[in-house]
Order: C-alpha cells, then sequence, then structure tokens
C-alpha cells in the first residue's frame, strides 16, 4: 500500500513539472508583434521620411500651380470674347518615363484647380463623364424621368481646346555605389480642336540622384 502511496506521488509530482515546464516554454517563446511604426500626416508640397527619384506629390503640386498660373496670362484662353470649351483629362497625357504614377492625379489636379479659378472665363468639359452625361438625356428623352432645371440642349457640349502633354525621362545608374540619378521632364500643351493649333504650351522638369529602393506603387 505504501508503495503504491509512492508510486502515485511520483506520478502527480511528474504531471505537475511537465505542466511548469510547458508553461515556461509557452511564456518564452511569445513575441511582441507590435512593431512598425504609427502613421503620420505629412505635408503634400514637401519631401516626406519616404522619397525617391520618381515624381512624389510636390513635384505634382508645383508643375500643377505653375502650369495654372501661366494658362491664366494667356488671353486666348481667359480673355475671349465667349468662355472657350476646354477638355482637360488624362487620355492624351502620355507616361513614357520610368516613373510609375497614375496620370489622373496630375490631370484632375489641374482640371479642377483651373475651374476654381477660373471664375467663367473657361467652361470645362468633363469628357470623361460622356456616358453618364448621355445615358441620362436617353432616359429624359424617353420620359423615363423628368426634365431638369437647366435648359434642355439636343447636344453635349462640344470642346473648343483639350490639352494633351508627355512625361519622358532619362536614367544614369552608377554601378560601383548604385547610386541613382533620374532627370524627368513633363510638357503641357493646349491644341485647338478645329485646327490642331497649338496655342498654349508649358513645362516642368526635375532631377534628383539616390541609392534608390522606394517602389511606386
Amino acid at each position: 500500500m505504501k508503495k503504491k502511496s509512492i508510486t502515485l506521488f511520483g506520478m502527480t509530482l511528474l504531471f505537475g513539472m511537465v505542466l511548469l515546464f510547458s508553461g515556461c516554454a509557452t511564456y518564452s517563446t511569445q513575441v511582441d508583434n507590435t512593431s512598425g511604426r504609427p502613421s503620420v500626416y505629412v505635408q503634400n508640397d514637401s519631401t516626406g521620411p519616404i522619397a525617391g527619384i520618381g515624381i512624389e506629390s510636390q513635384d505634382i503640386i508645383g508643375m500643377t500651380d505653375k502650369m495654372m498660373r501661366d494658362m491664366f496670362t494667356y488671353p486666348i484662353l481667359t480673355n475671349a470674347g465667349s468662355p472657350p470649351h476646354v477638355i482637360i483629362d488624362s487620355q492624351y497625357f502620355k507616361n513614357e518615363s520610368s516613373s510609375r504614377i497614375n496620370l489622373n492625379m496630375i490631370t484632375d489636379r489641374l482640371r479642377i484647380g483651373l475651374n476654381r479659378n477660373a471664375r467663367g472665363r473657361m467652361i470645362f468639359v468633363g469628357r470623361h463623364f460622356s456616358d453618364m452625361v448621355e445615358k441620362e438625356k436617353k432616359l429624359k428623352s424617353q420620359g423615363v424621368v423628368g426634365g431638369g432645371t437647366t435648359p434642355h440642349a439636343s447636344k453635349t457640349l462640344g470642346g473648343d481646346y483639350l490639352l494633351g502633354g508627355r512625361i519622358t525621362s532619362q536614367d544614369a545608374i552608377q554601378q560601383s555605389t548604385g547610386l541613382t540619378s533620374r532627370s524627368t521632364y513633363i510638357m503641357f500643351e493646349m491644341v485647338d480642336l478645329q485646327t490642331g493649333q497649338i496655342v498654349w504650351g508649358g513645362d516642368y522638369s526635375f532631377k534628383k540622384a539616390a541609392a534608390d529602393d522606394v517602389i511606386y506603387r
């Protein structure tokens, strides 16, 4: 009987030791997963903590502000007898550079800024909304929906001028150090849609160098 009690005591002690060591092992393998950095707001018109040699937000702001100021100095665009109809979207704005960028970031900011500050001197045609406009006009003509408050027009607005452009670049890489430089050139041209005449042109360029490991998406 005594021997049986000792055996039972030994098994209990062994089981307790297993639980103790398994608990210690679990505790010792726990990992703190709170790595990384908290997000912070960064001014769009300044260089942030992550920067490469591509087109950054401050470049977009700088170039569109410059183009807007320059356009407002051209009488053919802002002092015409009848406000010209202008189309600005990314359809005829091409990226042939090494930089990856959403072209709408440039053309949208340019169109919205010009529309806000033109004060009726230019009328902007939303050609990128043409499918939506034609669908609504069809519903109205069929009597499916009522007419709006604006005067009825048989045709949507046509454009007098359209903004086109191109982004090009040239890269140089120093193989011994991995240092990369990129010269970027962005050109804008406003084209007369009746004659093909270029009535306004503007450009923006910059050059950056870095041991670049930034990925643009």
